[in-house]
C-alpha cells in the first residue's frame, strides 16, 4: 500500500465529506477509494471513520490521525513547493473572509500590503458577522475569532482576543459600577445583534454565565455600538481589540473584569490540507506575521 496515497485519500475523505467526493477530487473511483480506506484501516488497526447511509464521521482514533496526515502532506507539498516556487511571483485569485470591525482594522491594511508586495495576485476581501463555509463558498483563507468546530478546516492560530464589558467615565459617574453581571438587568446595555444573542456570557468560579441585558440601543454592527458607548449611552460588551484605543485614552473603563471569560483564539483557517497554490502559502505566511503584531 503506498501509504502517503492512502494518507491523501482519507484527508480528501474527511474534507469532502463522503467518499464519492473525495473520488471525484482525486481523479479516482469510488471503488479505489473505499479500497484504499478499508486497507488503511486494516494496517492501523483501528476504525478511522464511522459510516452510515448519510453520513462519515471520525472516530477519536481518526481525528488524532488526520492531524498527523495533514502535518506529514503538509511537510512534503511544502518541501516540493519551495522548490518549483523559488523563482516564481505569486499570482492568481484569492478570495478572503473576516468579520466586518476586525477586517476594517487589522485585515484590510494587512491585504494592502500584501498586493503591493505581489502586485501579480488579485483578491477579494468579504467582510461578514457570520461564519462563512469556505467550501461551499469558495473561500481560499478565512480569518476566524473564536473555537473553530469545523474538523475538515487547518487552522493556524495568530493570537488571542477576549471579551471586555465597559462603559464610559461619564455613565459610570451616573449609574454606579455593577459589581456583579446579574447586575447588569438595571443597567442600560448596548446590544450587538451581529452574533445573534440577547445575553451577556461570562463565568463565575471557572463555571460559564449567561446573563440576559436590555437597553434602547441594539446595532448589527460593532463600531456604532462602541461609539454610543463612549458617549455615555451605557454598558457594552466587546472584543478586546475592538475598544483598546478607547481604554488606552480613557474614554473607557474595563469593568467586571473577574467575571470575563478566557481568551478566544484568533486563527487563520483555509480548507485544503493538499497542495495549496503559492499565492494562498504566501498569503498565510504573510497574515501570520502581521496578524502576530
Amino acid at each position: 500500500m503506498d501509504k502517503l496515497r492512502a494518507m491523501q485519500t482519507f484527508v480528501a475523505i474527511v474534507e469532502h465529506g463522503s467518499l464519492t467526493r473525495a473520488a471525484r477530487a482525486l481523479a479516482s473511483s469510488l471503488p479505489v477509494v473505499v479500497r484504499t480506506l478499508a486497507a488503511l484501516e486494516e494496517t492501523l488497526g483501528v476504525r478511522l471513520l464511522n459510516r452510515t447511509t448519510r453520513r462519515l464521521s471520525l472516530t477519536d482514533e481518526g481525528r488524532a490521525y488526520l492531524d498527523s496526515c495533514r502535518h506529514i502532506l503538509g511537510a512534503v507539498d511544502e518541501a516540493e513547493q519551495r522548490l518549483s516556487d523559488r523563482h516564481d511571483e505569486p499570482s492568481g485569485r484569492l478570495v478572503i473572509t473576516a468579520s466586518v470591525l476586525y477586517g476594517q482594522m487589522y485585515v484590510a491594511p494587512a491585504v494592502t500590503r500584501f498586493l503591493q508586495a505581489y502586485p501579480k495576485v488579485q483578491c477579494r476581501l468579504i467582510l461578514l458577522d457570520r461564519v462563512v463555509n469556505l467550501l461551499e463558498e469558495g473561500v481560499d483563507v478565512g480569518i476566524r475569532i473564536g473555537t473553530l468546530d469545523d474538523s475538515s478546516l487547518i487552522a493556524q492560530q495568530v493570537g488571542e482576543i477576549r471579551r471586555v464589558v465597559a462603559a464610559s467615565p461619564d455613565y459610570l459617574a451616573r449609574h454606579p459600577a455593577p459589581r456583579h453581571p446579574r447586575e447588569l438587568a438595571e443597567a442600560n446595555c448596548i446590544r450587538f445583534t451581529g452574533n445573534g444573542r440577547a445575553t451577556w456570557l461570562f463565568q463565575e468560579n471557572g463555571k460559564p454565565l449567561q446573563v440576559a441585558i436590555s437597553g434602547n440601543l441594539e446595532c448589527n454592527h460593532g463600531l456604532p455600538a462602541v461609539d454610543a458607548c463612549v458617549a455615555g449611552l451605557g454598558i457594552g460588551q466587546f472584543l478586546c481589540y475592538q475598544i483598546a484605543d478607547h481604554i488606552a485614552a480613557g474614554r473607557l473603563l474595563p469593568i467586571l473584569a473577574t467575571y470575563q471569560l478566557p481568551s478566544q483564539p484568533v486563527s487563520l483557517v483555509y480548507p485544503h490540507a493538499g497542495l495549496l497554490p503559492h499565492r494562498t502559502r504566501q498569503f498565510v505566511s504573510w497574515m501570520k506575521q502581521a496578524l502576530r503584531k
